[in-house]
């Protein structure tokens, strides 16, 4: 699988503050854990409040996880199905914070 599918932009600390730097744009985003694993894939659509800036501010507040990293993109919803498929093809699951039924997302293939 290319590399190019998998997000690979750098971790920054979940904080209030790192989420409210971020526009409210569309987009698409990862949570990980304290250990780097991913808890959480999801996105900021048209029905988001304040885009990525908002759903990333309500995580930080609930405690959802440690460390993100976004991606602006106005094909979130692909983009989207797209990390799942990959995290799925990776690691054999879905992370702990998607319930999403992986026998409908279909299937990357790792190259």
């Amino acid at each position: 699988m290319s590399r190019g599918v998998r997000l690979d932009k750098p971790w920054v600390e979940l904080t209030p503050e790192s989420a409210g730097a971020i526009g409210g744009h569309m987009g698409v985003y990862e949570l990980a854990d304290g250990n780097g694993s991913v808890v959480r894939i999801g996105y900021a659509g048209g029905s988001s409040p304040f885009g990525l800036r908002g759903v990333l501010q309500g995580h930080a507040a609930a405690g959802d996880g440690a460390r993100f990293r976004h991606e602006i993109t106005t094909s979130y919803l692909s983009r989207y199905r797209e990390l799942l498929m990959a995290h799925l093809a990776d690691h054999g699951c879905l992370p702990a914070g998607n319930d999403e039924d992986p026998d409908s997302l279909g299937r990357l293939r790792p190259s």
